[in-house]
């Protein structure tokens, strides 16, 4: 299985249990997975050129498709052959366990006999640490090590060892159904469980896990942008920013990143986006993680963190081939920088709190220490929510009088007068530097032209939808940095948009939000309905679309992409 290759990211589905992720290509291929948790070594790397892989797949030619089943991320690779139809419903159990991964492959003969090839070849250390101690008990259940990790493989008893890993051929009677069950663990195993009982467990857990989100103009698309983010929020609360590390967001561009950490401000727009309208259990998770990084790091606050709570580690290569275009690195530079406009959104997230009564204790005064810090740091330079050298970032600094102005609505009058009287100050500061000649914000005083982040701040509160400003740089973002209905977060050079990055889903969907914050309801839900409609089958996002050639681009599936489209799914309702 060495050496299997990659598909384009738009064919990639994801099953994650909240502890981590999987993606499965449209061979059967599960070609990405980290155990025992997001930010360990991934175990299946065939993604970027390590050795792991897991195939099912028809023994016949065929032609591929599938789908999520509703509310969950269970999904169903569905193959069409010359003579029947086959599918492999494919899950982790959930929820998670953070020490052992419980990987379910049930094969479904839908019409009529089908034969099915599968090849196990876990590689711990991305492909460095090959399975080892294989050994076949007599009811047929394979165990084995690969690293420090031990494995059980049930429903394979017919597999023989080839090269590094097993292969099997099976034959599923017609109207049938094969269950197979992987199992990864730092620890040791405990007794098996019934595939059966799994799958009624994990498909119990997901219906109580995910809300029906019925009242949102896109109900089906809201609810599996609620159940991605569920997959990626661990039992600690945090929800790691991507599944993957080093996808590239540009072809041999130098751009990819790890992001398998939890970035606070991602965190806080999909705890925003669940309590829209009712608290969601998500909007708690949000809270928790967060409200435990502020009070123990304080004036030392990261903009990300491992889902412990510890920091992510520095950037460092495998020595790989990467994915096609990409490169193979692990680690990330975020704890090296401050990120002031994480400090507004985390307020924004105090605010919703308080909206749903729970800016009580911890929470409480985790508030106030992000309202000290912004209060002590926001005329620094840092690196913003893009995450470029440290400046004095437009952006960051109305986020933080959005933040300021949501938690003053919020609080007890004498210190929502405080609260406000800081964001006059931070934003008098701001047009005193930061406005160009139309009127509009520009990306910061040393930086011409505009940033579509800049359209979020108007709608979280930081000025009137008739304000000048606002309107003025919505007009400029429209004019300047969009294209075919989709936006681009900034132009870096010269070059024509498209020419130097895709464009930046996020920020599309801010636009329809913007859009929709003038009145412009029709406006609105054009820019919605273009960028929900930039994913493949399986209904993921990635950070950026390349709007030439239709692909996603960078890290799947991005978190912060599936979180504004669930606030706007609700509010364009």
């Amino acid at each position: 299985m060495t050496g299997l290759a990659p598909h384009v990211l738009r064919d990639y589905a994801l099953l994650a249990d909240g502890e981590r992720g999987a993606l499965c290509g449209p061979r059967g291929d599960i070609a990405w997975l980290c155990a025992p948790g997001w930010s360990d070594s991934a175990v299946l790397s065939s993604l970027i050129g390590g050795t792991g892989s897991y195939t099912v797949s028809p023994s016949d030619t065929y032609v591929w498709g599938g789908f999520y089943e509703p509310g969950t991320l269970i999904w169903r690779n569905r193959w069409v052959t010359p003579g029947t139809a086959v599918e492999c419903r494919d899950a982790l159990a959930f929820p998670g366990d953070p020490h052992r991964v419980v990987l379910l492959r049930r094969i479904e003969a839908v019409e009529r006999e089908v034969r099915v090839r599968v090849r196990l070849e876990p590689a711990a250390g991305f492909g460095r640490r090959s399975l080892r101690e294989l050994r076949r008990d007599d009811d047929g259940t394979w165990t084995g090590r690969t690293g420090d990790l031990r494995v059980r493989w049930t429903g394979a008893g017919d597999a023989v060892v080839v090269d590094d890993g097993l292969a099997v051929d099976l034959t599923v009677p017609a109207g049938g159904h094969h269950d197979l069950v992987l199992e990864i663990s730092d620890r040791r195993l405990p007794d098996p469980v019934g595939a059966g009982h799994l799958w009624q467990a994990t498909e119990h857990a997901w219906h109580t896990a995910v809300p029906e989100l019925a009242n949102t103009v896109a109900p089906r698309d809201a609810r599996h942008a609620y159940a991605v983010l569920r997959g990626l929020t661990t039992g600690t609360g945090g929800m790691v920013a991507a599944a993957t590390l080093g996808l590239p967001e540009r072809s041999e561009a130098g751009r990819n990143y790890d992001y398998r950490y939890v970035w606070l401000r991602d965190q806080c727009y999909a705890g925003l986006a669940v309590s829209v309208d009712e608290p969601h259990p998500l909007l708690d998770d949000a809270l928790r993680f967060s409200t435990a990084r502020v009070l123990d790091h304080g004036d030392r606050l990261l903009p990300a963190y491992r889902t412990d709570g510890t920091a992510p580690p520095d950037e460092t290569t495998l020595k790989l081939p990467g994915y096609p275009g990409g490169a193979d690195v692990v680690g990330n530079h975020v704890a090296h920088q401050f990120q002031l406009d994480a400090l507004g959104e985390l307020l924004q997230l105090h605010a919703a709190a308080a909206r749903h009564g729970r800016l009580e204790g911890d929470v409480e005064r985790a508030a106030e220490v992000v309202v000290r810090l912004i209060t002590d740091r926001w005329d620094q330079p840092e690196a913003g929510v893009w995450e470029l050298d440290d400046q004095w970032w437009t952006h960051s600094r109305l986020a933080c009088v959005a933040g300021l102005r949501a938690l003053a609505r919020e609080v007890p009058a004498h210190r929502g007068a405080e609260l406000s009287g800081l964001a006059d100050k931070l934003l008098a500061e701001t047009t005193s530097r930061c406005l160009d000649g139309r009127g509009a914000w520009r990306r910061s005083p040393a930086h011409r032209g505009t940033d579509a982040a800049l359209l979020l701040p108007p709608v979280r509160g930081a000025l009137p939808a008739d304000d000048p400003r606002t309107r003025a740089t919505l007009e400029a973002v429209r004019a300047d940095l969009t294209d075919d209905g989709y936006v681009y977060r900034f132009a870096p050079d010269d070059r024509a948009l498209g020419e130097a990055e895709g464009a930046f889903l996020l920020c599309g969907f801010t636009m329809a939000l913007a859009c929709h914050h003038q009145g412009a309801r029709a406006e609105a839900f054009r820019w919605f309905e273009r960028n929900r409609a930039a994913c493949g089958p399986p209904g993921l996002f990635a950070e950026e679309y390349d709007v030439r050639q239709r692909q996603l681009r960078g890290n799947l599936p991005q978190a912060f992409v599936h979180a504004m489209l669930l606030e706007a799914a609700q509010r364009l309702s």
